[in-house]
């Protein structure tokens, strides 16, 4: 017998590379962890993100780009947050946002 509960993820920027790519693509620091509170309050369990440059839109894996989100999160939610793998020497740095 099944419970028939599940959990709901939610990729927060999907595969979309960059803004011109859709209008909806979340990009600013801002934009993602607004979506990602969204998706929270609507039901998600799990946020998976990738933070942007806001000047661009394309991915960056700093630190600095996923702070802000993550900060942000954490302080209005208890959405379990999904990162992307960072390149293996940045760990170490990841270990002081988180």
């Amino acid at each position: 017998m099944t419970s028939g509960k599940v959990i709901i993820s939610c990729a927060i920027t999907g595969a979309i590379h960059t803004p011109s790519m859709s209008p909806f693509l979340p990009v600013t620091a801002e934009e993602i962890a607004d979506s990602a509170l969204r998706a929270a309050e609507a039901g998600a369990a799990i946020v998976h993100l990738h933070a942007r440059n806001p000047e661009d839109g394309r991915p960056d894996q700093s630190p600095e780009a996923f702070e802000p989100i993550l900060r942000r999160i954490k302080q209005e939610s208890d959405v379990v947050i999904n990162l992307t793998v960072p390149r293996q020497h940045q760990w170490h740095r990841f270990e002081v946002v988180i």
